[in-house]
């Protein structure tokens, strides 16, 4: 629950606490660590008790006569976080359009923590703003995974650079990998960081992406950071453009003698991602768009298609297109049959069952799942393996018996 405290803290004896931190709680339930005796006079009684409705709400707007600008906004901060509904909205509003001297100023100065917080959220992509705030002594990995989560290319790049920091704040290295809007030789050289320094992040595919990395490192790279980037962000745009639904639902379609092809609309989408080194494909197959996961489900590399499979991107129907697929390998299909949101589709685990390339394993335990009347049908069927064939056999039995 949000609240601000807007009295001065008092000892037992009844004298103002002055140098006790002001007792404002954000939703994360972290305290802000702004002191009252570092505010000057003009700023405390803003946030006293008694101060009159109307002055709080001018100081809301930013106006604080005598208050320097980092002053007037750590109180604008401050007041942005009020129990009081307009009080607040008026706070926020003005922090996401301060004045540029107003800004400017604050950033010159040492701001606390949580006045970083709200900063970075009122000015994830504005460069100059960013660039201050990492510079702060204080900034809290809240902020830098604030600005992470949000940051476009640029600011995506400024905060990647400082390695020390990103090294202490593994999470932020997560965010930036996972923000589709950040470089792809961004995303490869924090990968490589975490690797080098024996880091385990918590993305889907990481260690898929550790893999390859160190298998990159050994080799001299095909290409400039430039084109890799230029490569992932033309990809995805092919990807998104693609149009498919109930009617065209795979990319790939099976000729008159079973075998799967891409399809001649894919083709240039396919083209792309064969440029693509390992990383790349793997960070594709995690951020990028279904027509990417569909074609990089069926890579070669194993690395590669088992990065597709455990994208969060990944839903039901892409789950239930790639577990009637031949051409999948048995790694991608054991890693459906152990997502249990995809198996609670009863078209994912029939598909499962009949598949002669999911491990064996994981398809007999799918067989008491199925319905009688396909069970009947998969007892006679010659598309199923001799040891499914079997099994299904056998759980009709148990039923007919029972």
């Amino acid at each position: 629950m949000r609240f601000l405290a807007l009295d001065y803290h008092h000892t037992p004896g009844g004298a103002s606490c002055y140098g006790c931190p002001l007792p404002v709680m954000q939703a994360d339930s972290q305290a802000v660590d702004v002191e009252l005796d570092k505010l000057p006079p003009a700023a405390r009684r803003v946030l006293s008790a008694g101060a009159p409705a109307a002055m709080k709400l001018m100081a809301a707007r930013g106006v604080i006569p005598g208050a320097k600008p980092g002053d007037i906004v750590i109180v604008v901060c401050l007041l942005a976080l009020s129990d009081d509904p307009k009080l607040a909205e008026t706070a926020r509003a003005t922090l996401a359009k301060l004045p540029p001297p107003i800004l400017h100023g604050a950033l010159t100065a040492e701001l606390p923590g949580s006045v970083i917080l709200e900063l970075s959220r009122a000015y994830p992509n504005d460069y100059e703003v960013v660039t201050a705030l990492l510079r702060m002594p204080r900034i809290s990995i809240g902020a830098l995974e604030l600005m992470a989560d949000a940051a476009d290319e640029r600011a995506g790049e400024l905060i990647a650079t400082n390695e020390e920091l990103m090294l202490k704040s593994p999470t932020v290295i997560e965010k930036l990998y996972m923000n589709k809007r950040v470089r792809m030789s961004t995303a490869d050289r924090l990968v490589e960081l975490a690797v080098r320094h024996n880091l385990e992040l918590k993305i889907p595919a990481f260690a898929e992406a550790a893999q390859a990395i160190k298998n990159e490192l050994i080799m001299e790279p095909a290409e400039e950071p430039y084109f890799d980037d230029i490569l992932f962000k033309e990809a995805n745009l092919l990807g998104e453009k693609l149009k498919l639904d109930a009617e065209n639902p795979d990319t790939h379609e099976v000729d008159d003698e079973g075998t799967e092809k891409v399809k001649e609309a894919v083709l240039p989408l396919h083209a792309k991602l064969a440029q693509m080194t390992v990383s790349q494909k793997i960070r594709a197959a995690t951020l990028g768009s279904t027509g990417e996961r569909l074609i990089l489900v069926r890579d070669p590399n194993r690395l590669v298609a088992t990065a597709a499979v455990k994208s969060p991107l990944m839903r039901e129907n892409e789950a239930a297109q790639i577990s009637a697929s031949r051409a999948v390998s048995d790694d991608v299909l054991r890693q459906i049959a152990l997502n249990r949101e995809f198996t609670r589709s009863y078209q994912v685990k029939i598909n499962l069952v009949m598949n002669p390339r999911t491990p064996l394993t994981f398809s007999t335990r799918l067989i008491p799942h199925l319905r009688d009347s396909d069970l009947r049908i998969l007892s006679k069927s010659k598309n199923v393996s001799a040891a499914i064939g079997q099994a299904v056999r056998q759980q009709l039995s148990k039923k007919n018996k029972g």
